[in-house]
């Protein structure tokens, strides 16, 4: 199953605790309290709460888009020609994958980041991060890359193709990916989310065919920056998710090839039947065949594509 996947981690990120991880009652409601992502009523603002006021606030969001921890998958493969058809949406381990792409490098770019519903209301502050292994010269170095986007409630980044992984090396056996979302509401740390508009972090992380000095301790600057932020009191982990994209028959496993891969946070991982959605180039949306709804959950669609030099 999805969510016993995502159990596996490569290690970079797991240290984040997403909101919705959370055992304990009183401290969801606490720390949603602090970030202002909850609103209490007057009979409980400002004073000590009981056990039923805690379970009460607790209940209310217990089935909230951001506070689901499992991820669901699809996958749209590129079109033959430009074409305004739709484009039908499958799941990832019924595509063929790419052999070619065995020992090759690829490109990572994010082409949507779609809040439904993040705690709070209004603007959100959306710190992404993404982090994989890069397989070069019969080694590995971990690398990851982080940028913030400000997203209105129910509407996406104003982003497509943003560069993610440049040249990220696949090895025989494929490439993992690991990503977080934090909504980041501690004013301090708006300061270090300015710093990640600058043109440095916003041309992606570059990458060669050889084991680069730098990387490393600019992997772990980030990493570092990123979960110091996922702890701060004010700040809410929302969205984790492994994935892993191989070469193999295995009925559950995902396939790596070009195109587009969809990540959706969901309540559990048969949440969405793909063959009632499709993606409209029109619209630039994906949407229920029926009515034209839009998906109403929190998700990311990230692009794989063949590097040329």
């Amino acid at each position: 199953m999805e969510n016993e996947v995502e159990q596996k981690s490569l290690g970079i990120l797991q240290d984040i605790k997403v909101i919705g991880e959370y055992e304990d009652p009183e401290l969801i409601v606490s720390k949603l309290e602090t970030a202002n992502a909850i609103e209490t009523t007057s009979t409980t603002r400002g004073k000590e709460k009981g056990i039923g006021d805690i379970l009460g606030i607790f209940s209310s969001i217990q089935n909230q888009p951001w506070s689901f921890t499992t991820h669901q998958y699809g996958y749209i493969g590129f079109q033959e020609s430009r074409s305004n058809d739709p484009l039908s949406i499958q799941h990832p381990n019924t595509i063929e994958p790419d052999i070619s792409l065995k020992n090759s490098r690829i490109n990572i770019r994010l082409d949507r980041l779609k809040i439904h519903k993040y705690p709070g209301k209004g603007i959100h502050n959306v710190m992404v991060t993404f982090a994989a292994r890069n397989q070069v010269a019969n080694s590995q170095e971990s690398v990851s890359f982080s940028q913030t986007y400000r997203i209105q409630e129910e509407q996406s980044a104003g982003i497509a193709g943003y560069p993610i992984f440049i040249g990220l090396n696949v090895g025989s056996q494929g490439v993992a990916f690991e990503c977080s979302t934090i909504n980041v509401n501690n004013d301090e740390d708006l300061s270090v989310l300015e710093a990640l508009d600058s043109s440095t972090f916003q041309s992606g992380l570059e990458l060669l065919t050889t084991m680069q000095p730098a990387i490393a301790p600019f992997t772990a600057v980030t990493v570092g920056v990123v979960k110091s932020l996922a702890k701060r009191n004010e700040n809410i982990p929302v969205q984790k998710f492994y994935l892993g994209l191989d070469f193999e028959d295995a009925p559950m496993g995902i396939r790596l090839r070009e195109g587009n891969y969809i990540a959706v946070q969901v309540p559990s991982e048969d949440q969405i039947d793909w063959n009632k959605w499709v993606y409209k180039p029109n619209l630039g949306a994906i949407v229920h065949k029926a009515d034209d709804s839009l998906l109403e959950y929190n998700y990311l669609v990230f692009r794989v594509s063949r590097y040329q030099d």
